[in-house]
Order: structure tokens, then C-alpha cells, then sequence
């Protein structure tokens, strides 16, 4: 399962795991056409996905976004935890409680409710088979995204949190927990913070002088899932361009 995976790095990684074999449940808030379409894409290339609508800030909803999974896809063995939003670019003492509540409902709360049902299907503890966790952070939870989106950025240290946490509570349960953290990616998550144009105008100030695209983030992420990875948890892959 991939939360978010109607765009950006979600659906470059939904496509990628689709390629590395996995069957692929494709989590969209509101944009069906976005998300059908990665599903066609998907297909198209020979792969199998659906696309289930869920907002993973509301319980219910990621309750019954896992059991969509358990009953067409089968046994869930890998969950990216990629949904997350952010908002107008502002300073901490320009934001309201509304604002702070909807970002860390879904950036944190989204991945805590997503991890617990991952964990509930995959821990031996309750009879599964183990499998693989990524949570996808940003390297604004260690920069703090000053003057722009501290909360975002807040959001985000909370996340290197859970997956430092959870893979300590499930190292022994068969679940391996990573993230990566990627850094000034070209995705239209921008248009949310009101610069679509953002990349362009920090890019300056990455080592490799350029920003990084979606599909780059994924293959960290799938290298995370595979077996490749069978000895790492509780760790983080930067993809930053050297930031």
C-alpha cells in the first residue's frame, strides 16, 4: 500500500513497486482521476493496482482502507507511508490552530494510524508473516523550514520519531521500519505552499545543484521494502542532492 500515491513521489513509487512485482493498493484523499490513472498505467504495464479513496487523518476511513487491501489484494507486506500536506508559506506566528490541526492530523496522526494497522497484519505477534514499513519524511524536519512552513517541518521531525520508535517496538516481530527523508523534489506539493515554482528558486543551495525528481525518492524507497534491505531498520536514506 502507498497513502498519497495519486501524485508526485506516491505515484512514482506505486508504479515502481508495481514494476518490482508487488500487487498495489493506491490511496487517494480526493483526486480519483489522478489516482485512476496511475492504475491504468500500472495495468497497462502488465502490473495489478487498485485505487481506494481514504483521507488517513480520519480512523475510520484508514480502518477501512486496510480492509479493502485484506479482502482484494490479500496479505498486506509493505506499506509506504508517503500522504502528507502542507500549507501557505508563513512564519510560526502568522498560523492558526486550524491550520496546525489539519497538517499534523495528516502528517502525523496519518502515519501513526496507518503504521498500527500495518503492524496488526504484519507482526508475528499476531500471526502474519512480517514485512516492510517506509515512512516518507522530508529533510525539513532537520532544516526547520524557517519562514515558510515550520509545522510542515514539525510534522516531519514527528514522523523520524515513529520510525525510529516503531522499528525498536517490532525489530523482533518480523517488521523491518525506514524512511527517507528527500529533500527539493519536483512535485506539485509546491502549488500547496502558493511557489509552485520553488525548486527553481532553491536549488542554488543544494550541492548538486539541481532538484530531484519523484522517481528518485522511489527507487529509495523500494531498495527500503526489498530484501536488499534485510538488515536495516530504524534508519533513514537521505535524498537531498548533498543538503
Amino acid at each position: 500500500m502507498v497513502t498519497g500515491a495519486s501524485r508526485g513521489i506516491g505515484a512514482a513509487t506505486a508504479q515502481l513497486a508495481a514494476h518490482n512485482g508487488y500487487a498495489v493498493c493506491i490511496n487517494y484523499h480526493r483526486n480519483q482521476a489522478a489516482a485512476d490513472a496511475v492504475v491504468q498505467r500500472i495495468e497497462d504495464a502488465g502490473g495489478t493496482a487498485i485505487a481506494v479513496a481514504a483521507d488517513v487523518a480520519c480512523e475510520p476511513d484508514v480502518v477501512r482502507l486496510f480492509e479493502v487491501v485484506d479482502r482484494e489484494l490479500g496479505t498486506l507486506t509493505a506499506l509506504v507511508n508517503n500522504a502528507g500536506i502542507l500549507a501557505p508559506q508563513m512564519r510560526v506566528d502568522e498560523m492558526d490552530g486550524d491550520r496546525l490541526a489539519r497538517i499534523f492530523a495528516t502528517n502525523i496522526s496519518g502515519c501513526f494510524l496507518c503504521a498500527r494497522e500495518a503492524v496488526r497484519r504484519m507482526s508475528t505477534r499476531y500471526g502474519g508473516a512480517g514485512g516492510a514499513i517506509v515512512n516518507v519524511s522530508s529533510r525539513a524536519a532537520r532544516l526547520g523550514s524557517p519562514g515558510e512552513y515550520v509545522d510542515y517541518a514539525a510534522s516531519k521531525g514527528a514522523v523520524d520519531t515513529l520510525t525510529i520508535g516503531l522499528a525498536r517496538e517490532v525489530a523482533t516481530e518480523g517488521i523491518r521500519v525506514n524512511a527517507v527523508r528527500p529533500g527539493v523534489i519536483y512535485t506539485d506539493i509546491h502549488a500547496s505552499g502558493g511557489e509552485p515554482e520553488r525548486v527553481e528558486r532553491v536549488k542554488q543551495n543544494v550541492p548538486m545543484q539541481r532538484g530531484g525528481h519523484a522517481h528518485e525518492v522511489a527507487h529509495a524507497i523500494l531498495w527500503l521494502l526489498s530484501d536488499e534491505a534485510a538488515y536495516s531498520t530504524g534508519t533513514f536514506i537521505d535524498v537531498t542532492g548533498g543538503t
